[in-house]
């Protein structure tokens, strides 16, 4: 089921409204059924924004859309928007219609440098790494290369992925996103 919805964001509230949205679908992320969620704005400035998001069936959207913390989330925007359209689409075919001729613009983000990005895993990376061939080792020491190198992979990819990349990010994401100084030439 894909759910479509207009909304009309007051003048001066955009910068808030984005928050908003992106907090909504960390909210939604979590909800058993969840497929995927996305938002646009018609051009930059316009105050319509079309939100969407999936669910894998109407159980699953009935239970988020009546859910105690969707209601939460709804009313914690109650000044920043009017709700201006609503659909309820049981296929495809919501992805595909547009509304007439449309610009779409996303809202900018800030995507760190590769070096800042590679700095955030490199220090979670080394330590853990470190810390996996010293306990590995009197398990692996015999073993060929390839297979020692195979475990420790296996076992570090899950960790890093799920636990220690999303921890370093937030803990950095003030320098990751710090808007990036002009040169001087």
């Amino acid at each position: 089921m894909t759910v479509s919805i207009a909304r009309t964001v007051l003048p001066g509230y955009h910068r808030q409204f984005a928050a908003w949205a992106h907090a909504g679908q960390e909210l939604a992320r979590e909800w058993p059924g969840y497929l995927g969620s996305g938002w646009v704005r018609t051009g930059p400035d316009s105050p319509e924004w079309h939100m969407l998001y999936r669910f894998a069936d109407a159980e699953s959207l009935h239970a988020w859309d009546e859910s105690p913390e969707r209601r939460w989330w709804i009313e914690s925007a109650a000044e920043l928007m009017e709700i201006t359209r609503v659909e309820h689409r049981t296929g495809i075919e919501g992805w595909f219609e547009q509304p007439g001729d449309v610009n779409v613009s996303v809202p900018e983000t800030v995507v760190p440098p590769r070096w800042k990005q590679a700095v955030s895993i490199f220090l979670p990376f080394f330590p853990l790494s470190l810390l996996a061939n010293f306990l590995l080792h009197p398990l692996t020491s015999n073993w060929p290369l390839p297979l020692a190198v195979l475990l420790n992979v296996c076992l570090l990819t899950p960790l890093m992925t799920y636990i220690f990349l999303p921890a370093s990010t937030r803990l950095l994401r003030p320098w990751l996103q710090a808007s990036r100084k002009p040169r001087r030439r």
